[in-house]
């Protein structure tokens, strides 16, 4: 994906850089910030600019942050990277994302009263510093004009952290090591230090070693950071803990100012039921315009530049590899009163996935391939929400089932999970645990959890529904929904979802190629309620829901689509034990008989998305 040519505005500014400059919070705490101003023959510009604002936990001196700076403050603007309280120069203690809020606001308003401001901040940033915008954005600073929300969370309780439930192992367990590992607690002692990198090397022993116990790995060293990860790995219940305006926005949506936002996010992503549920709740609140963009990537800055997710290749067109270029037309518009074309066209622009011609390229990947659109309005117009249901046979047609069609019936051993393979979900610090984006369905010794390298398909406690060859390429765009009935041995349990388009078997594949595109998970006890778990009655038949992540894809003529039922998805989600036992703390084990039924009475079935061609 290219823009056109316009630039924004030029290239006509030398950067002089403040390094650490500490900003007073309203308790006290000062917060380190490297401002970026633009300068000429090495002295600062006299004059008032519109500030861009980053705040992160990641490290200011991060090369990709800095570049990004430098980039602004060399085309009018002053750039403002900050260090987040308790990370690298900051003071005080970090905990996830629990300041974020006063802290920002407080940010803007500071950096609106110096003398070389105009008045006028705009914020960007990825994934946790999206939350970070998010958070102060609630708190209302008047200064605080637009806004660029990179791939940011929702509400962290349903989905990121818990998902329906259960706990995100996979991507979390890594992340508090690394976090722990690049604290200060870490920097300022080098046997924590040493301590950390050694868990870091062996993180596979850890996840095979779970729950963790308080006080039992290196994590006790920095405590705010095992408080912070045992908490979130028990508290499974939705109460005041959860609604934060830091990890849930949610709750604050109608107090979100009414300014001009730009929203992105890709279809591997962590966060696209998030940024389409923002786009949507905003838009429906809000009278200045909202643009969203959606490509076929994973979560990170670098992704946005590749043409590929996993094992899957998309096209030379699928990449954007000018994010600053866009960046920039949007704050060019709204804080300089420059005339961009940021507002032609619709608001929406998508990547769908798909039509590629299946072969394996040079390295090694699938072209699936796909196509750039536009859209008016999330979900786009003309959508049928189609239903398909499974049936006894393994098939999944739009024909609903006969009064006398027998369940499906699968044993669910905690001891031996259905291992994760792809999907919504990065790591790209701690490879072999797990990898986001599209692969074949089938198993990878270099991935944890994985013993073999059959299909997933091939185990008895995978049940696959899947339609005939389809005659026709049918596009599938939007939020996918999964309702059965079902029941359980146990008085606590998991239920998976998984849809996946399949290829027929070619040369390059002779077995087909099972690619996933998007999954989810609910956990029994929270069937009911997020507020209150309620455990099961064994043997009783229950409806219950499963939003897979939205998706976007071409389903071509001659593959089939298929969906996938389970009861586990490790190490992405934390293993069920069945036991109705604490969350994050239970050790005991138990097999669960889990059954799917689908007749008349129990008609499961997965709603799809298709638009018309």
């Amino acid at each position: 994906m290219r823009l056109s040519p316009y630039q924004g505005s030029s290239l006509q500014y030398d950067v002089v850089v403040e390094k650490n400059v500490l900003i007073p919070m309203r308790d006290g705490t000062r917060l380190a910030a490297d401002i970026y101003r633009p300068a000429l023959r090495g002295k600062v510009v006299d004059g008032k600019f519109p500030t861009i604002l980053e705040r992160t936990p990641y490290n200011k001196e991060r090369l990709p942050l800095i570049a990004t700076a430098r980039f602004f403050a060399a085309r009018g603007y002053v750039s403002v990277l900050q260090d987040v309280r308790g990370r690298f120069q900051s003071e005080g203690s970090w905990y996830f994302l629990m300041n974020e809020g006063p802290d920002g606001y407080d940010t803007v308003e500071w950096i609106a009263g110096q003398p070389w401001s105009d008045g006028q901040v705009g914020t960007i940033g990825l994934s946790y510093s999206t939350a970070t915008q998010q958070a102060l954005a609630v708190l209302k600073p008047p200064h605080l004009k637009a806004q660029f929300l990179l791939d940011g969370g929702y509400n962290y309780f349903t989905r990121t952290i818990r998902h329906s439930g259960a706990f995100e192992y996979g991507v979390l367990l890594p992340y508090v090591f690394w976090m722990a590992r690049y604290s200060k607690e870490a920097a300022a002692d080098p046997l924590v230090q040493q301590a950390l990198d050694e868990a870091c090397s062996h993180l596979q022993e850890w996840l095979g070693h779970l729950p963790l116990k308080k006080g039992a790995s290196p994590l006790r060293y920095v405590p705010s950071y095992e408080e912070w990860f045992l908490e979130m790995s028990s508290h499974g219940d939705y109460d005041e803990y959860w609604k934060r305006e830091g990890c849930n926005i949610e709750e604050f949506i109608d107090d979100y100012p009414d300014i001009p936002i730009y929203l992105q996010t890709s279809w591997y992503g962590h966060h696209v039921w998030a940024t389409l549920t923002k786009y949507q709740e905003m838009s429906r609140r809000h009278q200045t315009p909202k643009r969203l963009l959606i490509g076929p990537w994973l979560h990170g800055l670098d992704a946005y530049t590749q043409s590929w997710s996993g094992e899957v290749d998309f096209g030379v067109e699928s990449p954007l590899h000018n994010l600053n270029d866009l960046r920039l037309k949007w704050f060019d518009h709204w804080l300089k009163g420059m005339k961009t074309d940021v507002l032609e066209g619709p608001p929406i622009r998508l990547f769908v996935m798909g039509g590629g011609d299946g072969k394996k390229n040079r390295e090694g990947r699938l072209n699936h391939g796909g196509y750039w659109r536009h859209a008016q309005e999330w979900p786009l117009p003309h959508t049928r929400f189609t239903p398909y249901y499974l049936h006894a046979d393994g098939s999944l047609t739009p024909d609903p089932p006969a009064p006398d069609e027998p369940p499906s019936t699968y044993t669910y051993d905690p001891r031996n999970p259905v291992p994760t393979i792809g999907g919504h979900l990065q790591n790209p610090h701690f490879p072999g645990i797990v990898e986001g984006g599209g692969f074949d369905q089938r198993g990878r010794p270099h991935l944890f959890a994985c013993k073999d390298t059959l299909p997933l398909a091939a185990r008895s406690d995978v049940l696959v529904f899947m339609t005939p060859p389809l005659p026709e390429d049918v596009e599938v765009i939007g939020p996918v929904t999964v309702r059965l009935w079902v029941s359980s041995s146990a008085v606590d349990t998991d239920f998976t979802a998984k849809l996946i388009d399949l290829y027929p078997p070619s040369p390059d594949y002779p077995d087909g190629y099972a690619l996933n595109l998007t999954d989810s998970i609910i956990r029994m006890r929270y069937r009911h309620s997020r507020e209150k778990a309620e455990l099961m009655v064994p043997g009783e038949i229950y409806e219950i829901t499963i939003e897979p992540q939205p998706t976007g894809n071409r389903f071509q003529a001659g593959h089939r689509i298929r969906l996938d039922i389970s009861s586990s998805n490790f190490p992405h989600f934390d293993v069920n034990p069945n036991t109705g036992g604490p969350l994050g703390k239970e050790r005991r084990m138990v097999v669960a008989h889990n059954t799917v039924y689908h007749d008349a009475a129990h008609p499961s079935h997965v709603v799809l998305p298709i638009v018309p061609g």
